[in-house]
């Protein structure tokens, strides 16, 4: 008998976000896909707009490969955009909206993108750089009451009524495992952002991973309060959310009582959040008491995640599950099953299904025994194929078997359960001995009259390195340098205490909701 496929034609399949959303509008179209402040759309609507933009993308010279850019906060037009450039089968490039002048002019001419789309907000900052840049269309987004455009900006093309007189793009370009979707630069807190190639096939192994792992469902309502731009919060639930015809809560800010508001208000399902997130909504009045009976899956990652946290929540009933990957790994690398939330607790979990995880010497590259750190790699079908246009940076982040080097230090357990100690860059040394500031962080998370905490090393003409702890206060409390090393020394070794003491007003983080060490660093060199 004659087959009328080849046996592999599956790996032909077409895996656009795009066509999940339009098939969704087909035959669900009535269903509410975004909840948004702007303006709510279902799926018939999103689709439609998206295919509208689409035109007016294609019109404008946009083919497929070419990249389109996005600046702007949460919002139902990001996913516009993004999905107009799915249908096109151009790459879409979500620009980090809180990136300086120099930083947003690199990271738009890096990418190459001739199109952006721009919220009013962030007009007058791209201004000043756009000629140190490949851009030449500039559409502007001014029918957002969350954001209000200004009447009559030179060289700018409103864009509603350029979709509104666009007829819809009659089809979606089908795409394969191994085409580029999404370009998404590194925060570049520790240097020049790389441009992180992500791949439709990337974005679908996430999503398997996650199904397999998290109590996820068709009809789900997720959260999106972190920033889009960022892997996490986009591919965590956000797009397997759209693809499985789900509600997505968009909000274009943290803010933690809307957040505890939105949780109740829609029943929300699912949520991604970085711990800073965690804690804050912690400290809202009445937090515990609400319902929250409808939150199944809270995945908490991006940053080191303090085991009081954890204990706080598991203490009424909601169980946060960690999770550990980077931008490269599309996210998730490794997932703590909610079975184990307690009886692992501070454990990154398992690696996913589909994705290898080991720890290695960092110098020999060799696998390291139960209990040892080392570097993480990773290698699977979830992680980057390499960064954009930069063959030095791949080659220097892969080695010969394929390994992701991901520059974060961990070690499994005898159960083969990752924790995460640091990153390899962030380590002090002081008078010989390794001191991860991730570990006194954790330790410090909860004290008393400490609002947020972070830990970096400072030069010391004795120890080499010391200990600084840097924190920003709770209104009308007052810390001293006693008084962080008594708290930390229940849990730390001496040598791992605090020398050093420096409030902020507030924490400097990256819209990621990492602790910028950068700046960090800097604040507290600029007074030795």
């Amino acid at each position: 008998m004659t087959h009328p496929h080849p046996p592999n034609s599956g790996l032909n399949a077409d895996v656009n976000i795009a066509s999940a959303v339009a098939r969704n509008a087909r035959y669900h179209g009535d269903v509410t896909v975004v909840r948004y402040a702007g303006g709510d759309l279902t799926y018939a609507q999103l689709d439609e707009k998206a295919a509208r933009l689409a035109t007016v993308l294609s019109e404008g010279g946009v083919a497929g490969g070419d990249r389109v850019a996005y600046l702007g906060l949460n919002s139902a037009s990001f996913l516009v955009t993004m999905l107009a450039s799915f249908r096109l089968g151009a790459v879409f490039v979500p620009v980090n909206f809180r990136l300086a002048g120099p930083e947003l002019a690199l990271v738009l001419e890096r990418s190459g993108a001739a199109t952006i789309v721009c919220e009013e907000g962030h007009r007058s900052g791209l201004e000043q750089v756009r000629g140190r840049t490949s851009l030449s269309r500039f559409l502007l987004v001014d029918d957002d009451p969350e954001v209000p455009a200004a009447e009559g900006a030179g060289g700018w093309e409103p864009w509603s009524g350029l979709i509104a007189a666009a007829e819809p793009a009659a089809s979606v370009v089908a795409k394969g495992f191994d085409d580029p979707a999404i370009l998404m630069f590194t925060s570049g807190t520790t240097g020049l952002p790389k441009g992180v190639v992500l791949t439709y096939g990337n974005a679908w192994w996430n999503s398997v991973n996650v199904d397999t792992m998290i109590d996820t469902r068709r009809g789900d309502v997720t959260h999106a309060a972190a920033p889009l731009f960022h892997i996490g919060a986009l591919n965590s639930f956000v797009l397997r959310t759209i693809v499985r015809g789900g509600t997505v809560v968009v909000r274009r800010a943290f803010d933690p009582v809307r957040l505890l508001d939105d949780l109740v208000t829609h029943r929300v399902n699912s949520m991604f959040a970085v711990p800073a997130m965690l804690a804050a909504l912690s400290r809202v009045p009445g937090v515990f008491d609400a319902d929250l009976t409808r939150l199944r899956s809270v995945v908490v990652a991006g940053a080191p995640v303090p085991p009081s946290l954890i204990e706080l929540y598991a203490a009424h009933g909601i169980l946060l599950q960690q999770a550990w990957g980077l931008t490269e790994t599309a996210p998730f690398a490794t997932h703590l099953p909610v079975e184990h939330t307690r009886t692992k607790i501070g454990s990154a979990g398992i690696p996913m299904p589909y994705t290898q995880v080991r720890v290695v010497d960092s110098l020999t590259n060799q696998p390291l025994k139960p209990g040892e750190a080392g570097e993480i790699v990773v290698r699977g079908p979830n992680v980057t194929p390499g960064y954009w246009e930069n063959p030095e940076a791949t080659a220097a982040a892969f080695d010969e078997e394929g390994w992701f080097h991901s520059g974060d230090i961990g070690y499994l357990d005898e159960d083969g359960y990752l924790y995460i100690v640091d990153r390899l860059k962030d380590m002090i040394i002081s008078g010989g001995e390794n001191v991860y500031p991730a570990e006194v962080e954790r330790a410090l998370a909860l004290m008393p009259g400490v609002a947020d905490v972070a830990v970096v090393g400072a030069p010391d003409e004795q120890w080499g390195e010391t200990v600084v702890a840097v924190v920003s206060l709770a209104e009308g409390t007052t810390v001293t340098l006693d008084d962080v090393r008594e708290y930390a020394a229940a849990q730390l070794a001496r040598y791992k205490l605090p020398r050093k003491l420096k409030i902020v007003q507030s924490m400097p983080r990256n819209a990621s909701g990492k602790l910028d060490k950068t700046v960090i660093r800097r604040l507290v060199n600029e007074e030795n």
